[in-house]
């Protein structure tokens, strides 16, 4: 048989078993249950100051998406970002 023979007997093959209402074959459950594990409460902590405060002072500190900063003085008229 041809690769396309092959595919056209399982194509035919899920279509009778999907016409007659033959069940899908599942797994077998497992006998062995494990009761479920309290999920651990992480502890919220700040981020560190270094994350949340601009590189050096006086500076926009704007971050972009690719993780760089603005470098225009903070308060900035220009409606865009400088970023080094």
């Amino acid at each position: 048989m041809s690769k396309t023979d092959d595919m056209r007997a399982m194509r035919e093959a899920r279509y009778k078993a999907a016409t007659t209402g033959a069940a899908k074959p599942t797994a077998a459950p497992s006998t062995q249950r494990r009761p479920p594990q309290p999920a651990e409460r992480a502890e919220t902590t700040p981020p560190p100051a270094s994350a949340t405060q601009p590189e050096q002072a006086g500076l926009c500190g704007h971050r972009a998406i690719s993780g760089r900063t603005c470098t225009r003085e903070d308060g900035h008229a220009a409606k865009s970002h400088r970023y080094s």
